[in-house]
């Protein structure tokens, strides 16, 4: 099976708890699968896929992972993988909210050059209890304005595991049996 890297930034922790989900995932179908923050995490030479994800934060994914993606790109052109963005964006029953999140992913890829088989965008969390008073107003009037939780008391996820899991699968699904053994 292969030998898989996982990149990702995190906020808040949803980003992280998205990467090691994928991570189990992959494990559980028999691949090795390695996560790392992206300001740690080691070059993608010798693994069979990559899978990298960013949280979008004012309209911008994290800057370690753009840093890191631009770093790799020559490797990560001739290695499989996936990309995964994490928005609240994602999360809406707003169409135009939902586009919105998969141009925001696309520009991503389209600044580092990268073009990974798989892409994904995934609702993240609303984490009151993690921000600070400031960015706690702001996101409760975010979420009022969409309609989603606005009790600060408590945090909310909006993440749907199960197409979490589809796109490990999918990534997975792009390694070859001849790049699969390491």
């Amino acid at each position: 099976m292969a030998k898989i890297l996982i990149v990702y930034a995190t906020c808040e922790g949803q980003t992280a708890h998205i990467a090691h989900e994928i991570a189990g995932a992959l494990r559980a179908d028999g691949h090795e699968a390695e996560v790392s923050r992206a300001q740690d995490a080691p070059s993608p030479s010798g693994y069979g896929a990559v899978v990298v994800g960013s949280p979008v934060h004012a309209g911008r994914h994290e800057r370690a992972v753009l840093e890191w993606v631009k770093t790799h790109l020559e490797v990560l052109e001739k290695t499989h993988g996936g990309f995964f963005s994490v928005s609240l964006a994602a999360a809406s029953e707003d169409p135009n909210e939902q586009a919105e999140a998969k141009r925001l992913a696309d520009a991503f890829l389209f600044k580092t050059g990268w073009r990974p088989e798989s892409l994904a965008c995934f609702a993240g969390a609303l984490a009151y209890s993690r921000y600070g008073l400031l960015k706690k107003l702001i996101m409760r009037r975010i979420a009022a304005k969409e309609g989603g939780a606005t009790d600060t008391a408590h945090d909310y996820e909006y993440t749907d595991w199960d197409s979490v899991l589809r796109f490990a699968r999918d990534v997975a699904a792009t390694v070859p049996a001849a790049s699969a053994k390491h």
